[in-house]
């Protein structure tokens, strides 16, 4: 199995399976039996959580992942595929569903953790979602340690261009982050309603909107999307919202396109950035309880775009315009936040996270660079306006 995978598997004997060729990503075997037993009882999510427990390890665990994810759909018999389905099948807790009161606790599950945790890994912008770099003559990205700041201010940009986001412009931010898309919004001359539900990066995009001088033109809201109310009739000129309808859960999604159509004033432009995957990937995980979900994000559930698609085709006027994607994009921005975020692991420690919490961050952050790297995972930039 491990040769059919494209790795190699080390026993704690030291006998490895799977080939010698020392290129080859190494899993490292440490309590075999205990792995088996919760590959066997929870299959992926056992897998997770057998790593987070120390019983396997990997040299380059990015890249075993990479490579295991890229071999995994052609090889894996559909009665195993359907038995994890199965076995997770009904366990995502009713509690974890984003009803209006349970949102908010979701969404502190993973955002109001230490704001240190986060200005550990990310770069100076604080922001929190694919940045898009230069690329080469064959279109891949050039990406560097250096460079992120610089491509996440791109990557913003290329938002508010396609919302069309200038001077005396009414526009909404859905999903604040920690500020600096509504302080770039407010550097052009608009004027910014950002909303979150992370009491912590609400309070630090206001200090951020100050410390920038431009409070008097970013309104950072503490309020779940479904409640927003515009503060002038006919409603925002411009939306935004980069990587946070993952989080609403597909249910909600027509109350999250709802919500776009009933606050876009006539005429106005709507750019979302949001993680995609295949239509059927989506199909198979809607009901599942993943070990991303379980660990890290709570209630989300990512989308395909014909998902969105068909969202606003049955609940709203919004038409879906497709204007980019970028999962290699996506792919290094995630290696270069996993890279520092290994290299500040006392500093990590000294946050009073201890090593379990360290293993299972470093597996979200591995896990998610091999969906993008592997193509399971996309980005895409879409347009929503309504036909004239």
């Amino acid at each position: 199995m491990a040769r059919r995978l494209g790795i190699r598997v080390m026993l704690p004997d030291g006998r490895v399976l799977g080939g010698t060729d020392q290129q080859t990503p190494l899993m490292r075997l440490n309590r075999p039996e205990a792995l088996y037993r919760r590959f066997g009882a929870f299959g992926p999510i056992g897998f997770g959580e057998s790593y987070q427990a120390g019983e396997w390890d990997a040299d380059d665990l990015a890249a075993l992942l990479t490579t295991v994810a890229g071999h995994l759909r052609s090889i894996a018999p559909k009665p195993v595929l359907w038995l994890t389905r199965f076995q997770a099948r009904g366990r995502r807790s009713l509690e974890t569903r984003n009803t209006p009161w349970a949102a908010a606790r979701n969404v502190r599950h993973h955002y109001d953790l230490p704001e240190e945790l986060f200005a550990l890994f990310l770069d100076e912008t604080m922001t929190y979602s694919a940045a898009i770099f230069p690329t080469d003559a064959a279109g891949r990205p050039q990406a560097d340690e250096a460079q992120l700041p610089a491509a996440q201010r791109h990557k913003i940009d290329r938002l508010l261009d396609l919302a069309g986001v200038g001077p005396g412009i009414q526009l909404l931010e859905i999903g604040t982050g920690w500020g600096a898309l509504a302080v770039a919004a407010a550097r052009r001359g608009a004027h910014v309603h950002t909303v979150t539900l992370s009491v912590n990066q609400c309070r630090a995009a206001r200090m951020r909107a100050a410390e920038a001088g431009v409070a008097d033109r970013v309104r950072v809201e503490l309020c779940d999307y479904r409640d927003i109310r515009p503060h002038r009739a006919g409603g925002y000129d411009a939306i935004v919202s980069a990587e946070m309808l993952e989080g609403v859960g597909g249910e909600f999604w027509p109350d999250y396109f709802t919500a776009l159509d009933r606050l876009l004033a006539p005429g106005g432009r709507a750019a979302i950035q949001t993680i995609t995957m295949r239509h059927d990937d989506m199909l198979a995980t809607r009901a599942k309880d993943t070990w991303i979900h379980r660990y890290i994000f709570p209630g989300g559930l990512i989308p395909s775009v014909s998902a969105i698609e068909a969202a606003c085709r049955r609940h709203t006027r919004l038409r879906v315009h497709r204007v980019g994607s970028y999962g290699s994009h996506y792919a290094a921005t995630l290696r270069l936040w996993r890279e520092r975020f290994d290299r500040h692991a006392d500093d990590v420690a000294a946050l009073g996270l201890d090593r379990a919490f360290q293993r299972t961050w470093h597996l979200y952050l591995a896990y998610s660079e091999a969906g993008f790297a592997a193509g399971h995972l996309d980005v895409e930039h879409l347009l929503l306006d309504r036909a004239s």
